[in-house]
């Protein structure tokens, strides 16, 4: 018996040396030639019957793996071309930003999806994305900053009750930003969030628990703020109780998870890739977790964890802010536009992702803001099935933060704001309003996404410090 006898089986690989090894046993055995053979045959066809033990036991595990490598392989497979999916704003996105789209909806888990008029290249799927898979979520396709998300309060006294200088000593008291900071001990505000049971549920949300406690209340870098300004209601709503046609002052913040989420996103995105090793080089962003698996299950559950996190953070900045003015809001907002729902797609329940995109199901209130000198608007969904009940996020790039300081001077940059009557407080060039696409053309292409009940101008305005402030 030799490795001829045995690749005239079809065995292959390392397949033929376990296959001589276990040949060789059963010839010390007393085995005919054809007799062993035959079993190794039926071994090469019915692996499972023989990997409970004996001679072939070895043989038969390898052959299985083979078969199951092979077919991790063939599920990993993308499509030949992409799924149909609608874009808002095609004019105003970058091809970039489509070819990431494209990309997304070859995936073999893909179902639905939609791009939204303020896309641009983001990591895996671009920002402004939406996409529906099935039994499956994908770590890049809710995005590094889980949870990133905005609030809104609109407070029960006007505009100009708060003056320039005490909105930005305000903002100096009682807010923070930058990557690792957080409040001093003795300052920190408790939250329900940190008192839940999940954080012991995983080894690795054990070990992220500290950072989130030491960051609660507090906003990151980039396009992170917390800005008072003036919202405006131009006609009463129903849905909005309480709040006369008039002008308010308000305080709109966007802000995420902070260092925990960002932990969270790497390690499992480190996961879904090493599950699908296969991925063509274009997709492996976009590698995702079976829902029906463990990883799946254990993402789930610290991306949601994530999502209640961000916001706690939102309302920890707007309660020291009301309690520093000693009023309570009339009406607050807020919603989530880095996240994975389940929702009913077409009658089946599917994960939709939202990677800069806002939940816009009928009825719903968002928020989408402009930038840092530009308006925001406060929004109720009209729940599009052809958006997967969605929305744009803000005003999107236009230009990439690089390309903004490189390209873009301070002094033009300080003008646009004195001309809006802007007092900033850090920010860097990169987020300068030129960066962003102008949000009245972004809201106008959405028009049956959305209606518009109110809008938010900022006056004072508090980022991280960028790489050249503004």
């Amino acid at each position: 018996m030799n490795g001829k006898h045995i690749t005239k089986l079809g065995f292959e690989g390392k397949a033929v040396g376990l296959a001589l090894t276990a040949a060789k046993l059963r010839e010390d055995a007393g085995v005919s030639r054809g007799d062993i053979l035959d079993e190794l045959q039926s071994v090469q066809n019915y692996p499972e019957q023989y990997q409970g033990g004996g001679v072939y036991a070895d043989l038969a595990a390898h052959l299985l793996e083979r078969q199951a490598a092979d077919q991790l392989r063939g599920s990993a497979k993308l499509r030949s071309a992409p799924l149909p999916y609608r874009t808002w704003g095609a004019d105003l996105i970058d091809p970039g930003a489509h070819a990431q789209m494209d990309v997304a909806m070859q995936l073999p888990v893909s179902r639905a999806g939609a791009l939204m008029p303020d896309a641009h290249v983001g990591y895996g799927l671009p920002i402004g994305g939406v996409l529906a898979t099935e039994n499956a979520v994908i770590p890049y396709g809710v995005g590094v900053d889980i949870g990133c998300s905005m609030m809104l309060s609109v407070f029960p006294v006007g505009a100009g009750n708060v003056s320039t200088d005490e909105a930005r000593s305000l903002l100096l008291k009682h807010t923070r930003f930058g990557a690792g900071v957080g409040f001093e001990k003795r300052d920190r505000l408790d939250h329900p969030v940190l008192h839940e049971a999940t954080w012991d549920e995983q080894p690795l949300l054990r070990h992220l628990f500290d950072k989130a406690a030491t960051q609660i209340g507090t906003s990151g870098s980039g396009n992170h703020f917390v800005e008072f300004g003036t919202f405006t209601l131009a006609q009463a709503d129903p849905q909005l109780e309480g709040l006369d046609p008039g002008e308010y002052l308000a305080v709109l913040s966007h802000s995420g998870s902070r260092g925990f989420g960002a932990q969270v996103a790497g390690h499992f995105t480190g996961v879904a890739q090493k599950l699908w090793p296969q991925l063509d080089r274009e997709a492996q962003k976009l590698a995702w977790l079976p829902l029906d698996g463990e990883p799946g299950q254990a993402y789930w559950q610290a991306m949601n964890l994530a999502g209640r996190y961000a916001l706690a953070n939102h309302e920890q900045i707007h309660a020291r802010l009301a309690r520093a003015l000693g009023v309570k809001p009339l009406l607050q907002a807020q919603n989530s536009h880095n996240l994975a729902w389940k929702q009913v797609v077409n009658g089946q329940e599917l994960i939709v992702h939202r990677k800069g995109a806002t939940p816009a199901e009928a009825g719903r209130l968002g928020l989408i803001p402009g930038s840092m000198a530009d308006p925001g608007y406060l929004v109720r969904g009209r729940g599009n099935p052809e958006a997967l009940a969605s929305a744009s996020h803000g005003a999107g790039r236009q230009l990439g933060r690089k390309a903004a300081e490189r390209s873009l001077a301070k002094k033009d940059v300080q003008a646009y704001l004195k001309d809006r009557g802007v007092t900033l407080i850090g920010g860097g060039i990169d987020e300068a309003p030129q960066a962003y696409k102008r949000i009245e053309d972004v809201i106008a292409r959405q028009r049956d996404l959305v209606d518009v009940l109110g809008e938010f101008r900022p006056r004072v305005v508090r980022m991280d410090t960028g790489s050249e402030d503004v």
